[in-house]
This record gives structure tokens, C-alpha cells and sequence, in this order.
């Protein structure tokens, strides 16, 4: 997967991380706890960015880790190493190694020592095909796959044009673009059918953003994504939806603006 990331994205990725912390499933880090074996763990996390899913997992997993994460970005790869937590949850240490590639190309080889794979805020990046040679390469151990949006969003208080926005939003996120038609919102349910294929146990939960005043600056980073995402995809909401942006500015501001972010939690073969 080749993707050109903006210069910011590493502060996207900073500012989003304790929401994401905060939404992830932590019944399903238990459950995978309670599955994996005595002795050292490896685990490949794919996607690392900065390696905010390490940094919340690895302090919940007990025993030695040693923690393979996998980025296209080695400017990302290396913030990522060097912020990982240094012990376990019963204080054993915790390593890490990193490999810059395609994750859309992984194999089972590449993760043939992989006592546990992750990810988080991946799946609804891929195509159809690469959520299936992604299955393909983890069907063999437990995989926990964090934090794919689902479509849904509710803004309070509510805009009738919320939904218009939210439809092209999520048409945005299915678009094609270099020959690669990403699945959006309903990589989760590809990702769930796929493992069945492969005979795995599956448990999908949400996991949703739930943002408020204390949010702030995340809502006004999101809400600017999430309408110039849907001003791209049907370019008439720019004139459409001047005042409707100008409107929740204001309401932000005053601190009277929430938002729901939907996302869901995968836990496989555990």
C-alpha cells in the first residue's frame, strides 16, 4: 500500500491517541490475554504509525514482548520505537523491532513467529482483496484489529445536513484512487467474513469516539477531515455547506458541540 501521508500526520496521530485509548476494547485485550501462551510473546502490529497500539497494549499483556511493528513511514517507525513501553504488566521487559514495507503484500512467512498481530485504524484503508490476503497471512494466530470506522457519526446538537455529509463522507471513503477501490466502512464486515472463510472465530464490538468539551481540538482536526472529505467527493456541498460550517465552528467554540465517531473492535481466533 503506498500512501502519501501529510506532513502533519504524525500530529494527527498524536492528537487522536488518547480518544483512541479511551474507545478501544479492553474486554478484548483481556480475552486475548486469557488465550495466549505462557513464555515470550511476539507480536506484529501492523499499521504502527507512531505506535500508539503498542503503547496501549503491551502494558495490559504479561510476560517478555518483544513487539515487530510494520509501517510504510520510517520517520513514523522510528518515533514509534523509541516511545514503546520498556515492561510488561508483571514488569518483564518488552523489545522491539521495526520493518518499513507494502502491508498490503504480507504473507504468512512474514509473520510465521507472530504469537499475537494487530492493528489499529487499518482496515477501512484497504481493498477487498488486501483485507483478504491480510486474513490470509494472520487466520493462524490470534489477531486483534482495532478501531475501523463503521460510517456512522452523530453530531449534537443535530444539523439536517448532517446526513448529507456523512453519505458523501462515506462515499469518499470507498472511492478508488491509484487503481485501488479502499473499502471504507464496510471493511469490517469484509474482515469478519473473511476469517469465517478461514474457519476463525470472530468477536466485533464497538468502539466508538465519544468526544466532547475536554476534545476540542480533536473535534475541530476531525470536523475539518470529515466535511472537506465529503466537499471532495460531491463538490456542490462547498456553496451547500458554507453557513452549516461557519454554524458548528461557532458551537465548538462555545463548547456546545458532541460528536460520535463510530468505530468497531475485531478480535479473531481468540
Amino acid at each position: 500500500m503506498s500512501v502519501d501521508l501529510p506532513a502533519d500526520f504524525a500530529d494527527w496521530l498524536a492528537l487522536r491517541e488518547p480518544a483512541d485509548g479511551a474507545a478501544r476494547r479492553a474486554d478484548l485485550a483481556d480475552a486475548v490475554r486469557r488465550r495466549l501462551p505462557d513464555g515470550p510473546l511476539t507480536v506484529h502490529d501492523l499499521g504502527s504509525g507512531t505506535g500508539s497500539m503498542a503503547r496501549w497494549l503491551a502494558p495490559r499483556l504479561p510476560g517478555p514482548q518483544h513487539w515487530v511493528l510494520h509501517d510504510q513511514d520510517a520517520d513514523l517507525l522510528t518515533r514509534a520505537a523509541a516511545t514503546m513501553p520498556r515492561a510488561a504488566a508483571d514488569g518483564a521487559p518488552v523489545t522491539v523491532a521495526t520493518r518499513r514495507g507494502d502491508l498490503t503484500r504480507l504473507t504468512v512467512a512474514d509473520l510465521a513467529d507472530a504469537t499475537l498481530v494487530t492493528a489499529s485504524a487499518l482496515l477501512d484503508m484497504l481493498t477487498a482483496e488486501e483485507v483478504d490476503r491480510l486474513v490470509a497471512a494472520c487466520a493462524g494466530r490470534p489477531t486483534l484489529l482495532a478501531l475501523s470506522v463503521t460510517g456512522r457519526v452523530a453530531v449534537t446538537p443535530a444539523d439536517p445536513l448532517d446526513a448529507e455529509i456523512a453519505a458523501a463522507f462515506n462515499d469518499h471513503q470507498r472511492r478508488t484512487v491509484g487503481g485501488r477501490t479502499l473499502l471504507g466502512p464496510d471493511a469490517v464486515d469484509a474482515a469478519a467474513t473473511a476469517f469465517a472463510r478461514h474457519g476463525v472465530d470472530v468477536d466485533v464490538q464497538p468502539s466508538p469516539w465519544r468526544l466532547g468539551g475536554d476534545r476540542a481540538a480533536l473535534i475541530a482536526e476531525w470536523f475539518t477531515g470529515w466535511l472537506g472529505a465529503a466537499r471532495e467527493q460531491r463538490p456542490e456541498l462547498v456553496e451547500a455547506t458554507r453557513e452549516y460550517a461557519a454554524r458548528r465552528r461557532a458551537q465548538l467554540a462555545a463548547g456546545e458541540l458532541r460528536v460520535l465517531v463510530d468505530h468497531c473492535d475485531l478480535l479473531a481466533g481468540a
